[in-house]
Order: structure tokens, then C-alpha cells, then sequence
């Protein structure tokens, strides 16, 4: 069944002679179009084919002198395109749509063949098929036929549209909208399509955005794609790109949205409180916080610096029956000595020159909760015999006072020094060392848990995207060697530190090998790095190089692990386990 459409005067608008196009396979013709405006009559020529393929009845009106008729029809066929029928007799097989569909086509005058969810234009001789969702789109235009004949054509493929003449009337329907994809003109009065652009990604709004022009050629292709637009239209376009540029717009954004939702599960199922790894050393550390959170006994971290002690005194606060007091941290190497003191235990006017006023110390603000002394190493001597006083009797007496005042603390410390070296040099008192480390946890180097780097590296990617604005959506294979084999004296900081520096200078959407630090591109070799590390362990030597190896072979095969396999000189079973073994997830 056939719907009738009539279609006005393309061209009548500006003082023109009515002038009816007609589309001929894949152009329009245009007799008593002037030159100037035969770009723009295209463009809107070709879209409104496309609307009457439709079966959208977009008559104004106008004069029917100049009315054409259009068939279309829908077919599918086992959720596939079908070609053109042929001439004979028809198939008595046919796909039907259900009887309500048809019944409500019905009365608006279309009659579908085929299920309502696709369908496929042939009165043009161009083919688009596109499933029906929900999604909204903005189109952005300073021509209003061009706005029309959009909004017509992606209303009749189920979208949700809005349009705008311009962009600063775009920024508005924006926040009120929320459109998930954005189609500009790159050229409008005041604000143009790449200023729309700039603006929203500053604004952190992750709309697709598509960018057309009729004045465009590949550098401004190329700027439109660095500066964040998904795709590049020119204009004047057949009807089908549109289409397609949608539905590649769609896959895209529906990827995005499933990576996302991944990561983020991938996140929460190796995040502990504010941790973030896999390795199965930081594991038996979630394990030990998880097992020692409700003690009050004194808890003693040690690591290197930049490993993350104070996110493991957090946890150990956050998973106690404490969490509900304060957390107060106190870096003992960062406060002079002459005022350490009065910061630990508070001062009464006139203890000293400058007590002007009673003040509490940090013991009394942490009552009830815990106080976390990071860099316990430096704190001086004299100090020591007073903090251990505390650990002993639970109280403690600000300077120029004259009685002791009971306080309820948890002490948990931290440091990046050998504190019983330090005690056999006399730097460090041999009493409050046993005292402090009656649960000691170490946390390892980033080196000796390099699983934990991909997962790390994520989240500073997500973070920082959602500070700085950027959008950053990976890092190629050499940038994520180099990140890996990196022996990361600084540890996690280090990272972060270099993550952020590589994302404000990268000029694309992935991270690249240039944009990391030379001392990260020009590092040594880390098999010779762990050889002259002066480690004497042969399993755990031998268990690092190989990882080392294996991540090389994958990265030069491209992720064929039967060739990689051949490169290692290993059989396939041998790598298969090995891969499995040190949970190599990431290439």
C-alpha cells in the first residue's frame, strides 16, 4: 500500500520562481535556481526526499501544481537489509508487523511492511536502516530550513530533537535539553559550531557532537576531530549520512557507556575504601586492615614514600568502630621542633612567649577517633619519651598545666625508614619502637606489584578527565610499556604526578610514548635494572623477568599468543598458564 505525499515549492523562499527538484538516483536537478543558493536548495532538496520516502507529510500548502508522488515500503528480512524485489510473482513468505501496528499506520495514511523498528528507503534508491531508540539530538543551524527538514527526518527515525539558530541559544537548551548528541553548522553568526564545541568540553559535557559546514575541507575536518567532534559532515550531504553518521555516533556512545560501566566494575570489585589494586600483595594488606580495624592497638605502616601509608590509616579508621570521630594526620618531620610539642599536646596561656590563649593539641581534637603520626621517624627525641607516656597510660598534660587529662586515641604511625636500624644507631628509641609496632603492615613498592599499574592508571585518566576537562581515552602500546616497565622510585605519587603532566600535554584523545617524561622514555632497561638491583632471590628475579618477556612478545604480536608463544620459544599451554599466572589482563 502506497502513501500519497505532496511536497511544496523547494526554492520558493527569497523571491524565486517555484522550482520543483527532482531526485534522479543519487543528485538533485534545479531549473531557475540562481548559483548562490543552489547549495543550500541541495541540501534541502535531498533531506526532504528523504522525509517523503518517509512517509512524513510535510505539505505547507504550497501549490500542488508541482507535487510529486512517492511510494516507499519497509521490508526486513530475518533482521537484515533486502535487496530490491524483482519482477514476478511474490513470495508467500512474507515478515508482517503486528496487527495494531498496522491498524495505526493505517489511519495516518502509511502502511509499513515489515516490523516497525526498521526500515528501508527505496523510493530514492538510497538504503539506511536503523533501529528505533530514544535518544535526544540538537541540531544547531542558522538556516531554518535546514533546522526543519532535520528535525522531520530524525523525529520520523524515533529521536527526541531540539533545535537552536545559534550556539549561545544552543548552550541554553544544553543544561535544560540534555541532548546526547549535538549537530552544528561550524559557521553561524556570534557563536560558530568549533566555539560550541570548545565551550562544551570545557563544561565537562560529554555530548557527541557532529560538525557540518558547506565551506569545509580536511584541515578543519582535522581541527573539528582534534577539538572533540566526533565526525565531519559537508555539506551539501546525501541523506544517508546523516543516518550513518547517527548510528555510528550510537555504537560508538553505547561502547563508551559499556567500557565505562566495566571500568567502573573493575574499579569497585579492587577498590578497598580509597585503594585502589589487585596485586595479591596489596590483597593480603586489604586483608590485614580488614582483620585489625576494630583493635585499638597501635598500628606501625612502613613503606617507601609515595606508596599510599596514609590512604592505609584511613582505611584502618574508616573500617573501625571509630570511623564515626576525626581522623587527624600530623607529618612530624614538617613542624619545627620548638613547636611540635604544643601541636601534640596543647598549650595554657603564658606557657610560653607567644601563648597568648589556651589552645588544645591535636591528641585532644582526635579524642575518640584516630590520630595518624606520618613520619614518626623524624619526631626528636625528646618527644619520643613523652608520645610513649601516652601509649602507656592513655593521658596527657599540655604544656604550662599542672594535671594530666585521660584521652581515648587510636595511634597508627607511619614511616619510610628502617626504624630498627634506627634504633641500633640510637636515633630512635628502642621502647616506643616495640611500643608502636605492635601490628605492623608494610605496604610494597609499585615495582614489586606492577598488576596494580593498569588499574592505577585508569583511575587517574577518569579523575583527571573530570577535573582538567580533557578527554583522554587511553594510551597507545608503547606509552603503556614504558608506564609498566618504569621502576617508579616515587611509587603511586610518581604516577599520578606523571599520568597528569602526560594528559595536560597530549594534543590527541590517547596518551602517547612523547608525552611522558624523558627520564620515563629514555629508562633503562628494567631486566638490566633487576639484575643490578642486588636482589638475590633467583624465583622472584626470574618470575619478574619473565613477565617482563611475555608482556614484550604480546605487544610484538599484537595480542597473538600463539605467535608469541613461538617468540618465547615456549610451547602454547606454557604461556597460556604464565599469562593466567601473573594475571597479564591488560594487552
Amino acid at each position: 500500500m502506497k502513501g500519497e505525499l505532496e511536497l511544496g515549492d523547494a526554492g520558493a523562499k527569497g523571491g524565486l520562481e517555484p522550482t520543483q527538484p527532482t531526485f534522479d538516483g543519487q543528485a538533485l536537478a534545479f531549473d531557475g535556481i540562481p548559483e548562490p543558493r543552489r547549495g543550500a536548495v541541495l541540501l534541502e532538496g535531498q533531506l526532504r526526499t528523504v522525509v517523503e520516502a518517509l512517509g512524513d507529510a510535510t505539505s505547507s500548502g504550497r501549490s500542488s501544481s508541482t507535487a510529486r508522488s512517492i511510494s516507499s515500503r519497509s521490508m526486513l528480512m530475518r533482521g537484515r537489509y533486502r535487496r530490491p524485489e524483482r519482477a514476478g510473482p511474490r513470495s508467500s513468505h512474507k515478515t508482517r508487523a503486528p496487527a495494531a501496528d498496522r491498524a495505526r499506520r493505517s489511519q495516518s495514511g502509511l502502511v509499513w511492511r515489515g516490523w516497525p523498528h526498521m526500515h528501508t528507503l527505496r523510493g530514492s534508491g538510497l538504503a539506511a536502516s536503523i533501529f528505533f531508540t530514544v535518544r535526544r539530538i540538537l541540531v544547531v543551524d542558522d538556516e531554518e530550513n535546514i533546522r526543519l527538514v532535520l528535525r522531520t527526518l530524525l523525529k520520523r527515525h524515533g529521536y527526541e530533537v531540539e533545535t537552536a539558530p545559534g550556539g549561545e541559544e544552543a548552550l541554553g537548551l544544553v543544561e535544560s535539553f540534555g541532548p546526547d548528541v549535538v549537530i552544528t553548522d561550524v559557521r553561524m553568526p556570534r557563536m560558530g559550531g568549533m566555539d560550541l564545541l570548545s565551550t562544551l568540553r570545557a563544561k565537562g559535557n560529554d555530548a557527541t557532537v557532529i560538525v557540518m559546514s558547506a565551506y569545509g575541507n580536511l584541515d578543519q575536518a582535522i581541527d573539528a576531530i582534534k577539538a572533540g567532534a566526533y565526525d565531519y559532515i559537508q555539506k551539501p550531504f546525501k541523506p544517508d549520512e546523516v543516518v550513518l553518521a547517527l548510528r555510528k555516533a550510537e555504537e560508538r556512545e553505547s561502547l563508551r557507556r559499556e567500557n565505562r560501566v566495566l571500568r567502573e566494575e573493575i574499579r569497585r570489585e579492587h577498590r578497598f575504601e580509597d585503594i585502589l589494586a589487585k596485586s595479591a600483595l596489596m590483597q593480603g594488606v586489604f586483608r590485614t586492615i580488614a582483620k585489625i580495624a576494630n583493635y585499638k592497638t597501635t598500628v606501625l605502616i612502613t613503606g617507601e614514600s609515595g606508596v599510599g601509608k596514609e590512604l592505609v590509616a584511613r582505611a584502618l579508621h574508616t573500617r573501625s568502630s571509630r570511623s564515626g570521630g576525626a581522623f587527624i594526620p600530623l607529618n612530624c618531620g614538617a613542624i619545627p621542633e620548638n613547636l611540635l610539642e604544643s601541636e601534640l599536646f596543647g598549650h595554657k596561656k603564658g606557657a610560653f612567649t607567644d601563648a597568648v590563649h589556651d589552645r588544645n593539641g591535636l591528641f585532644t581534637e582526635a579524642d575518640g577517633g584516630t590520630l595518624f603520626l606520618d613520619e614518626i621517624g623524624e619526631l626528636p627525641l625528646g618527644l619520643q619519651v613523652k608520645l610513649l607516656r601516652v601509649l602507656e597510660d592513655g593521658k596527657i598534660r599540655k604544656l604550662g598545666e599542672t594535671r594530666d587529662v585521660a584521652v581515648d586515641v587510636r595511634i597508627v604511625a607511619a614511616t619510610h625508614r628502617d626504624l630498627l636500624n634506627e634504633t641500633q644507631k640510637g636515633r630512635f628509641r628502642e621502647d616506643l619502637f616495640y611500643r608502636l609496632n605492635v601490628l605492623p603492615i608494610v605496604v610494597p613498592p609499585l615495582r614489586e606489584r606492577r598488576e596494580d599499574i593498569p588499574v592505577l592508571i585508569e583511575h587517574f585518566m577518569a579523575r583527571n578527565n573530570a577535573r582538567l576537562g580533557t578527554s583522554i581515552t587511553g594510551l597507545d602500546s608503547e606509552a603503556r610499556r614504558l608506564l609498566y616497565e618504569h621502576p617508579w622510585p616515587g611509587n603511586v605519587r610518581e604516577l599520578e604526578n606523571t599520568i597528569e603532566r602526560a594528559m595536560v600535554l597530549c594534543e590527541g584523545d590517547k596518551l602517547m610514548a612523547a608525552d611522558l617524561p624523558e627520564r620515563i622514555r629514555e629508562a633503562q632497561n628494567p631486566v638490566q635494572m633487576q639484575l643490578a638491583s642486588g636482589e638475590l632471590s633467583v624465583k622472584k628475579t626470574t618470575r619478574i623477568i619473565e613477565e617482563i618477556l611475555i608482556r614484550r612478545a604480546l605487544q610484538k604480536t599484537k595480542g597473538n599468543r600463539t605467535r608469541a608463544a613461538e617468540v618465547l620459544e615456549i610451547s602454547h599451554r606454557a604461556l597460556l598458564y604464565k599469562i593466567k599466572d601473573y594475571k597479564i589482563t591488560d594487552l
